[in-house]
């Protein structure tokens, strides 16, 4: 062993650790798995104690320690920007300070007594401790893992120390920032802004604004003028992607809120919903209108990194990386050869990052040749795997019943007989995935062709809006036969249409429908994963990466012809993805899932003895 590099995320949102030996990623894991708390910030004990363990490494045997971003950038920030605003933000300022002053200014203090406390003992060695820049930790989990020699990175997110959103260029060990655009100017609080307006949670709600986009009417004057609104009111987008936010409108910089909420209901005309409020067509014009003027901003960031580096590949990270829509956008654009998104793209993202810069740039490691267009990511299956004495002990527990079989082939045909017959099943294979996505191996699953299956699942597995839409999990040469996508799509990140040889006409006036009235509307023979204007989040399925989900998909196509079905986190709304085999069967007891499958052993709910709970569950997690 030449080096051991641990990378640490922690204390904004979504912390983790990941480990890599001799630069390559052995393990990585959110703090939240183990914690079950969504989201969760606080040190990441559980995730070091993990990727400390599975590398078989203590603290001592380190290399190098990289935290993913510079607390002292940062306050500086902070100081500078209350400093400008003045005297606006006293009472945010006077909330800050104290966390600064007690713990954030000694964060090398704070960081190696967590560490210790981890170890269970004292420790007999530090390694160097780094703090790379926290738009540097998010490129360098774009370029060092990605399939590509040579590559344009571009980050994007809500703010790092200082950046906001930076252009690079990475070739073979060498990653170099070439722009960068400042705080407070940021895509990432924009679009945060717009999640807040409509009644979502800033910071794990952006997705949901994403997914009610599509219900906007593009031909409708409010659309036009929503847009017009933003671009003249809100922010000025430049021919190269920089854009300049009108502050006077926003109140992040110094407030406890993203905006006023009386200057931007005067402004839309709109008043601001509340969480769980009705979503009228006016918030689904307004989400299409932010999504819009999104995607065009990453567009021109994308060429100017394309003009900056002459690259014909781009690697993307930092939270509006996860925009799978404006991602799919830019491929078909035919700008660039090439896109690969991180797969744990948002702040988590940045401790394989600034692992990453401690191997390359501080380090001087060597990379390795990339083989086959094939990532470094290990199909993002990076998290904790558990065996049948777990499951013998998770029976024992709770008095479960289950079937275990001797032949996995046996055990596919059974589920894909199942899904076929409308059932749900909860799937839970191997290591956990890495990132936001559940990829296969922490799944719920189900039939794509059945119609009541989107519907069913939001009400009555993941108890969450009905709007929101399911993602397939296709056979990887498949792909083109249900989608029009002609690259890869591993870690669920790109949306792309459905073939429209699939899609049924629409009806009479469906654009004036109700929000429901579309969404049951049958699009294609894929209905529970077309969304309301025809496109899917879209996730490939390689043998080589997940040979079980895949033989479990191609038994499922052999059965029904269909190489593809519905794949969605395993977990309720407010949860994380369920990490333990404890986890899992608590979840499937708890929901309306038919099945759960853990390895070799199935699950029936009938045959299960009856669920009692001390209290009411849903009060563990937090609305998201």
């Amino acid at each position: 062993m030449n080096s051991a590099i641990l990378g640490i995320s922690a204390f904004y949102h979504d912390s983790a650790a990941a480990i890599l030996v001799d630069g390559e990623i052995l393990a990585a894991a959110q703090e939240e798995r183990f914690s079950r708390k969504k989201h969760d910030a606080t040190f990441p004990s559980g995730a070091v104690r993990y990727v400390l363990k599975e590398s078989g490494l203590d603290i001592a045997d380190l290399t190098a320690i990289a935290f993913y971003d510079k607390p002292y950038l940062k306050f500086e920030r902070l100081l500078e920007t209350y400093y400008a605003f003045a005297p606006h933000g006293l009472r945010s300022f006077m909330t800050a300070m104290p966390v600064w002053v007690k713990e954030k200014l000694f964060m090398k203090r704070m960081l190696w007594e967590e560490l210790q406390e981890c170890e269970g003992k004292k420790l007999r060695r530090k390694p160097p401790l780094l703090f790379p820049e926290h738009h540097l930790s998010h490129a360098a989990s774009a370029f060092y893992p990605s399939p590509f020699e040579e590559a344009a990175i571009l980050t994007v997110d809500g703010v790092g120390e200082w950046a906001t959103s930076t252009i690079g260029h990475g070739k073979g060990t060498k990653v170099r920032i070439l722009r960068e655009l400042f705080f407070p100017h940021s895509l990432g609080l924009l679009y945060s802004a717009f999640t807040y307006y409509c009644g979502f949670k800033v910071n794990s709600g952006e997705y949901k604004l994403m997914g009610l986009a599509p219900y906007g009417n593009k031909d409708s004057e409010r659309l036009e003028k929503y847009k017009r609104i933003i671009l003249d009111e809100l922010v000025d987008v430049r021919d190269d992607g920089s854009i300049v936010l009108n502050m006077k409108q926003f109140a992040y910089a110094t407030g406890l809120r993203m905006i006023d909420d009386r200057k931007w209901e005067k402004l839309f005309d709109l008043p601001r919903r509340t969480p769980e409020g009705e979503l009228t067509q006016a918030y689904m014009d307004l989400a299409l209108a932010i999504q819009e003027v999104t995607e065009e901003v990453v567009m021109r960031l994308a060429r100017t990194a394309k003009q900056l580096t002459g690259c014909r590949n781009l690697v993307m990270a930092g939270g509006v990386a996860l925009n799978c829509v404006a991602n799919g956008k830019l491929l078909r654009s035919g700008e660039f050869d090439d896109l690969w998104i991180h797969p744990a793209a948002g702040d988590a993202g940045g401790a394989v990052g600034a692992a990453y810069v401690a191997e390359y740039v501080w380090n001087g490691g060597q990379r390795k040749p990339r083989v086959n267009g094939m990532d470094e990511m290990r199909g993002s299956f990076l998290g904790p795997e558990f065996d049948d004495a777990d499951v013998v002990r998770l029976c024992r527990k709770y008095d479960a019943r289950c079937k275990r079989y001797q032949d996995f082939d046996e055990l596919c045909k059974t589920v894909a007989d199942r899904m076929a017959d409308g059932q749900v099943v909860g799937w839970f294979q191997g290591r956990l995935e890495w990132g936001p996505r559940a990829l296969g191996n922490r799944s719920i699953v189900g039939d794509a062709r059945h119609p009541e299956m989107q519907k069913r699942l939001n009400l009555k597995i993941k108890y969450r809006e009905g709007f929101r839409p399911f993602a397939p999990s296709v056979l990887v040469e498949d792909k083109e036969e249900y989608f029009a996508l002609d690259k890869p799509s591993p870690y669920m990140l790109l949306v792309a249409p459905v073939q429209e040889k699939r899609c049924n006409p629409l009806p009479t006036g469906y654009d004036g429908m109700e929000m429901y009235e579309r969404l049951y509307h049958l699009r294609s023979d894929i209905p529970a994963v077309t969304h309301v204007d025809y496109s899917a989040r879209i996730q490939t399925v390689d043998r080589e990466t997940n040979e079980r989900y895949w033989r479990l998909i191609k038994t499922f196509k052999d059965h029904t012809g269909y190489g593809v079905i519905v794949n969605t986190s395993f977990n309720v709304r407010g949860e994380p993805i369920v990490c333990t085999p404890e986890d899992a069967y608590r979840c499937f007891m708890r929901t309306e899932m038919d099945y759960l499958v853990i390895g070799n052993h199935l699950f029936e709910k009938k045959e299960q003895p009856e669920w009692q709970e001390k209290k009411e569950w849903r009060e563990e997690f937090e609305l998201d």
